[in-house]
């Protein structure tokens, strides 16, 4: 009968190794010891530690350069990144926020094209139009500022603003529903301004427009 194989003597290897980076024994961009000092070190035999370094290289901690060595490339395990965001508070994701759209909100004044404005302009209507419901004004919301990122033709930025865009609706739902907007024409303001200087080509006002509206965004949640 088929068995499946485990070697946690290399699991171990890989947890040792890993805890000694952590500890700043290597640091990032150094390379470890030879194959046959580290082995000895850990006590096991060189196969397994080269599996203990695979399972640290298949976690990005590690790379192995042909002919040259086995060089620490993270100073620790990158958690999953959904993980990271279901137990982030709201006011750290919206800080997170401001610091990508602010960015991309200059860089799409520089890169945007007359369909990015469109796409614009079509979701600003819509958000207008989006009525008494919550969600749907949550989700016009997002799908305005989402406009703005990819006006910024930054693929990096985009996939960062999507990452963040379930763990703010929610947040952003239960908010309304619990404090509703108490001026929304002041609120939709901010949000033509911040489309009117990407227009323009004003970097430093769209900077502006995205750092004030989410600003005040967060400061309503933490109020």
């Amino acid at each position: 009968m088929a068995q499946v194989q485990r070697h946690p003597l290399a699991a171990q290897a890989a947890e040792v190794l890993l805890s000694r980076i952590r500890a700043g024994e290597w640091e990032l961009g150094h390379r470890l010891p030879g194959e046959t000092t580290l082995a000895a070190q850990l006590g096991v035999g060189r196969s397994t530690l080269r599996e203990a370094i695979r399972e640290l290289a298949g976690k990005r901690v590690l790379e192995s350069r042909q002919g040259a060595g086995v060089f620490v490339t993270a100073l620790d395990v990158a958690e999953d990144w959904d993980a990271v965001l279901r137990r982030s508070d709201i006011v750290t994701v919206l800080e997170a926020r401001i610091a990508i759209e602010a960015e991309a909100a200059a860089l799409a004044a520089h890169r945007r094209t007359p369909a990015d404005l469109r796409n614009m302009l079509r979701a600003l209507a819509a958000r207008a139009e989006a009525g008494d419901s919550v969600e749907h004004l949550v989700d016009a919301d997002t799908a305005f500022h989402r406009t703005i990122v990819a006006a910024a033709h930054n693929d990096i930025l985009l996939e960062l603003f999507n990452a963040f865009v379930p763990r703010s609706r929610h947040a952003m739902i239960d908010m309304l529903r619990i404090r509703p907007m108490q001026n929304p024409t002041t609120d939709h303001d901010a949000h033509e301004h911040l489309y009117t200087a990407i227009r323009a080509r004003n970097p430093e006002a769209a900077t502006t427009a995205s750092r004030v509206h989410l600003t005040s965004l967060k400061a309503a949640f933490e109020g």
